[in-house]
């Protein structure tokens, strides 16, 4: 942690990521939600992806940060345009629920499958059973696409 630190001081991004998932965590320092949100957020003005995402996991949940839906999911979209693969899960989760932002499922279905194609296993179930059955999106029928939904199915399961 003591690495990290320094190089968070000097204004490293990504030190100040892995510093702040020290603190998050408690590895190595006190654990503190909101210290670890001080340094996210630093990391995350200079664009870090990562940092991105845990900043919307922190503002989502309250998490050393106030309650904020709509900023979770300014922050996801942030991480998930940089193709961050978990990023694009929970910006996919928000798309589908409408938390943070207008409820989209063809939005929600997009992120999924850049998620799923990166090998995150939960965007590949849920994008496998949406392709499993075909399901309406956004006033569209999804057509069933069972050898596609197969193929994500299987990954997810490995």
């Amino acid at each position: 942690a003591r690495l990290y630190r320094l190089a968070a001081e000097q204004g490293l991004a990504l030190g100040q990521y892995s510093y702040g998932m020290c603190c998050r965590t408690g590895h190595g320092v006190i654990q503190d939600d909101g210290v670890a949100v001080y340094w996210f957020r630093l990391a995350s003005d200079q664009g870090y992806a990562g940092a991105q995402t845990c900043l919307g996991e922190s503002y989502g949940t309250g998490r050393g940060a106030p309650l904020d839906y709509s900023a979770a999911a300014r922050w996801f979209r942030l991480g998930a345009e940089q193709g961050h693969a978990h990023a694009q899960l929970c910006l996919a989760r928000c798309h589908a629920s409408g938390t943070g932002l207008t409820r989209d499922d063809s939005e929600a279905a997009r992120w999924w499958r850049l998620a799923a194609e990166q090998g995150v296993a939960e965007a590949q179930m849920l994008l496998g059973q949406l392709l499993l059955v075909g399901e309406p999106v956004m006033g569209r029928e999804l057509p069933a696409a069972p050898g596609a939904a197969a193929q994500f199915l299987a990954q997810a399961a490995q």
